[in-house]
């Protein structure tokens, strides 16, 4: 079986994102791990009505955050990549200075390690320095920072697809090819100049 992705789940609002980046990616028949934080099951159960279990079973595979031992944290386990949405600034602060405290942040910092593909829908606004100073660190590591950013041009008519397209931009830095629209400058008829 080909390698599989990673997703985390942390505290941050947007637990939308991590589900959807589940159903995407299932859809898409690529294998998924994943490790949600003790605030993001707080906030799962704030803006969601996805029971914990229901979440649990979108993954092919669920590893709780205190399972240090689990299969991701291990850099012989591989992967494509680790995606985390959302993702906390305390979150993103680990990352970015190496505390592997949980397995959420031992399996980014593993994918770092490893040269693999770490992309961290940051959920936060506004941003302090001391956040700004964490993002460089880690895409000095080789992460990559998107936070979720709703794409206009792509005329949405709803969240849900406001959602969908950002996570899919997200899946496209991993090379998987799930985005429902793209630009095309052709497509646009009514210039001002």
């Amino acid at each position: 079986m080909a390698p599989g992705m990673v997703i985390g789940i942390s505290g941050a609002t947007g637990v939308v994102y991590g589900v959807r980046a589940l159903e995407l990616l299932r859809e898409a028949g690529v294998e998924t791990h994943l490790v949600v934080s003790r605030a993001g099951g707080m906030t799962r159960a704030y803006e969601s009505e996805l029971s914990a279990q229901r979440l649990r079973d979108l993954a092919d595979e669920y590893h709780p955050s205190g399972d240090l031992g689990a299969s991701i944290a291990s850099g012989s386990f591989r992967t494509l990549g680790m995606l985390v949405a959302p993702c906390t600034v305390n979150t993103l602060a680990e990352i970015a200075n190496g505390i592997s405290g949980n397995l959420l942040t031992r399996a980014a910092d593993v994918t770092l390690k490893e040269r693999r593909p770490l992309v961290l829908m940051v959920r936060e606004s506004p941003l302090t320095a001391i956040h700004l100073r964490n993002m460089q660190r880690v895409t000095e590591a080789g992460g990559i920072i998107a936070p979720p950013v709703p794409a206009f041009y792509t005329a949405p008519q709803s969240v849900d697809e406001m959602v969908t397209q950002t996570v899919a931009r997200a899946l496209d830095l991993f090379g998987l090819d799930l985005v429902p629209s793209r630009w095309r400058a052709e497509d646009v008829s009514d210039v001002i100049e």
